[in-house]
């Protein structure tokens, strides 16, 4: 026990005396810690305040120079004020000066037309003593006088004008022939394509006559099977090694002649082959014209026409108009327009497409009782063609008002293609009835004497008595015969009026 006393008590005392040694060590830590952080947090303080009062400097100089900016912007607008004010004062005495200016104006012009009135006076009576005594010196009085004057004022402008006119007309002419002929003869320069002479006949040729005892079988039977099947006439005559198809419609006269020459190639004629033969070849030339149309369109190169208007395209192959083929009749009038329209500065494709539509209704089954212009018109408007396209269709014949420039192009090209020498062919009743009515119209008008119609119609010679109409009134004659023939008579081209005024003095030697 005191053993372990005495080890005990060394240890304890030891451990009491470096517990007490290390809580004076740890006190004198604390309190440098304590004093380096007071030490810290006073210089933070300082420096705190320190940027403060930097901000609040800088925050007051900014504002001192706010305050300062806006006391001269507002300087500046009082000097504005006052400036303005000086200047409204400055108008205002102005005015107020005018004023006076204008007042005295007024007084001064109110006696002068005190003063003019009472000259007016005097004058209207001085004028009044003065035409009187004019009429009691001339005999007449100023009534009579005024129409004499106006009168013979009237026949000085009349022949002045006239003259003014024939002056205009003669330039016009010359500038209009001149540009015209030349748009003419670069169109037809550049389209010259054949002209196709077409009838109501076709010839299908044979080698032998012995073929056509065939063609119109036991009692006819062959022939009329054939005719039923195809609504064409055959003519089986005594012509050497010759058959005439005869209708009206060359569709079916082309139907015809296709299914003859099968027929006789194949050697079997009898009803029943007859009619197999024609549907075969009706839906051979169905194809075919729906071949030639769209041909036909991209040759022109026309784009995005309806299947139905190709096929019309297609079917002026087969007519005729005037003897001219239509459908060459129609690209003709498609390239003419087209160049035309070039040289105007317009759209040529839409005129091309225009000329290659144009006689459409001619070649349709629809309305058979409308013009074939209006048709035309219906049937673009039905599948969905530009109006102007369709106007141009209808006004070809001005059987509808023309809305665009392109209507009077197709017109123009549809009478040059019509109108050039060979392209037509007239009945002679008709031709001779036109001339006629040409030479009767200028029979109708007072002074004339004779009239002839010559060069086919293109010209119309009227002669004059020189006892009733003087040269003057020569002029005015050929401009009203002119309008008269444009307002009632139908006539390809242009005619020619010419008025011949002569005097002839005859005596006799005895």
């Amino acid at each position: 026990m005191d053993i372990i006393l005495t080890i005990l008590l060394p240890a304890i005392a030891a451990f009491a005396i470096s517990y007490y040694l290390g809580n004076i060590v740890l006190k004198k830590k604390r309190e440098e810690i304590l004093r380096c952080a007071h030490q810290d947090g006073e210089n933070i303080k300082k420096e705190k305040i320190f940027q403060a009062k930097e901000k609040f400097l800088q925050l007051k100089s900014e504002h001192e120079q706010q305050i300062l900016e806006r006391s001269n912007h507002v300087i500046q607008q009082e000097s504005k004020l006052k400036q303005k004010e000086l200047l409204i004062n400055q108008q205002h005495s102005e005015v107020n000066k005018k004023s006076k200016e204008l007042d005295s104006l007024k007084d001064n012009l109110k006696l002068q037309q005190d003063l003019l009135n009472q000259k007016a006076l005097e004058y209207e009576k001085l004028t009044k003593e003065v035409i009187t005594k004019i009429e009691n010196i001339a005999g007449l009085t100023a009534e009579e006088a005024k129409n004499q004057l106006i009168e013979s004022m009237k026949s000085d402008a009349k022949s002045e004008a006239m003259s003014y006119i024939s002056e205009v007309i003669d330039e016009a002419r010359l500038t209009a022939s001149k540009e015209a002929k030349r748009i003419v003869i670069n169109s037809i320069q550049r389209i010259a394509p054949e002209t196709a002479i077409e009838n109501a006949v076709t010839v299908f040729n044979i080698e032998s006559d012995e073929i056509k005892g065939r063609i119109i079988g036991r009692e006819g039977r062959n022939i009329r099977a054939l005719e039923a099947a195809t609504g064409v006439e055959i003519v089986v005559d005594d012509t050497p090694e010759a058959i005439l198809l005869s209708a009206f419609d060359p569709v079916r006269r082309e139907v015809a002649r296709l299914a003859l020459h099968q027929l006789v190639t194949d050697g079997r004629i009898h009803p029943a082959r007859i009619e197999e033969v024609v549907q075969k070849v009706q839906k051979q030339l169905d194809d075919e014209i729906l071949e030639t149309g769209k041909r036909t369109c991209i040759d022109l190169g026309i784009h995005g026409v309806h299947l139905e208007l190709i096929k019309l395209i297609g079917r002026m192959k087969y007519r005729s108009s005037y003897g001219q083929n239509l459908l060459q009749h129609s690209r003709e009038v498609a390239n003419i327009a087209a160049t035309i329209a070039s040289e105007l500065g317009l759209n040529p494709k839409v005129a091309k497409r225009a000329g290659l539509l144009h006689d459409i209704g001619k070649v349709s089954d629809e309305d058979p009782e409308l013009p074939h212009a209006i048709l035309g018109m219906k049937l673009a408007e039905k599948y969905k063609e530009k109006p102007e396209i369709c106007n141009a269709i209808g006004a070809h014949h001005e059987e509808t008002e023309m809305t665009s420039l392109i209507s009077p192009i197709v017109l123009v090209s549809d009478a040059i293609s019509g109108s050039r020498p060979g392209a037509r062919r007239e009945v002679i009743e008709s031709y001779i009835k036109r001339l006629k009515e040409m030479e009767e119209l200028a029979q109708s008008y007072p002074g004339v004497t004779k009239s002839y119609a010559i060069q086919a119609g293109r010209e119309l010679r009227v002669i004059v008595g020189s006892e009733h109409v003087s040269d003057k009134d020569s002029e005015q004659l050929s401009l009203d015969i002119a309008k008269k023939i444009q307002e009632e008579l139908v006539y390809p081209g242009q005619v020619k009026i010419t008025v011949i005024r002569e005097t002839r003095s005859v005596s006799f030697a005895k």
